[in-house]
């Protein structure tokens, strides 16, 4: 059931849920923009982490099955591939009210799963992904400055959704990694791209962290270790090539 809730509202989540008795809760409301969460702390904390112990709790009330979607920014980036046996360490608010959350489900529920992710791509009718903001300034001739020593896991949302749907349905216990199978760099995503849409490469420029005039430090490596979903799931973490040749047939179509 898809319905409209406010989950800073708690009267509100209580309501929703004695109307529905949810069999099933995912979670994927946030604030994501890295920089807005450094800069504007009591929301952030108040929709990441206050509204998930909020929800954690009305689930355990109905037995709701919890699945809570979090992220790579959990970890520091000092090492890449982070499986989920290894401990967090947020260097940024976000990571931090995300952790805080996780925490949360772990500390009240007994029925769940915490899937963490890395910089999902695809289309949205408000948000523009990485993809798509290099494809529209590559196709305007702009020069694009390109992040050369950051490394994720990029991760197709439709895949995501699939193997979201399959820990939830199959109720899958425990925290597991959701995300694309390749490590690469934000460099050398935007060349795959300009490649695979025959665009202008040189105007992609090169540039690093140290140049970012960030409020938000940013992890080096936050790349995840999908193994455990790559031997449990049905729908397997997709690699880069592949997403992105459904990214584009899907923009064509």
């Amino acid at each position: 059931i898809s319905i409209y809730l406010d989950v800073a509202n708690e009267n509100e989540i209580t309501e929703i849920f004695n109307k529905i008795k949810p069999d099933i809760v995912i979670h994927l409301a946030a604030v994501t923009d890295v920089e807005l969460c450094e800069i504007n702390k009591e929301e952030t904390s108040l929709i990441n982490t206050t509204s998930t112990k909020i929800l954690v709790r009305e689930s355990v009330k109905h037995n709701s099955f919890f699945v809570y979607v979090s992220t790579d920014y959990v970890f520091d980036g000092t090492d890449g591939f982070r499986n989920e046996d290894d401990i967090p360490n947020p260097i940024n608010f976000y990571g931090k009210s995300k952790f805080h959350g996780e925490i949360e489900v772990k500390k009240l529920a007994t029925r769940y799963a915490i899937i963490r992710t890395s910089t999902p791509f695809g289309l949205h009718p408000i948000k523009k992904t990485f993809p798509l903001w290099v494809k529209e300034n590559l196709e305007s001739k702009k020069n694009i400055p390109v992040l050369i020593d950051q490394f994720t896991s990029p991760t197709y949302v439709p895949n995501l959704s699939k193997m979201i749907t399959e820990v939830a349905t199959k109720q899958i216990m425990g925290i597991i990694h959701l995300a694309g199978s390749t490590r690469i760099s934000r460099y050398e995503f935007a060349q795959m791209i300009a490649e695979k849409l025959h665009l202008d490469e040189t105007l992609i420029i090169p540039i690093t962290i140290k140049e970012m005039k960030w409020n938000a430090i940013r992890p080096v490596d936050s790349s995840l270790d999908i193994s455990r979903a790559n031997g449990i799931l049905n729908h397997k973490p997709e690699k880069i090539q592949n997403s992105l040749d459904l990214l584009i047939n899907q923009l064509n179509n």
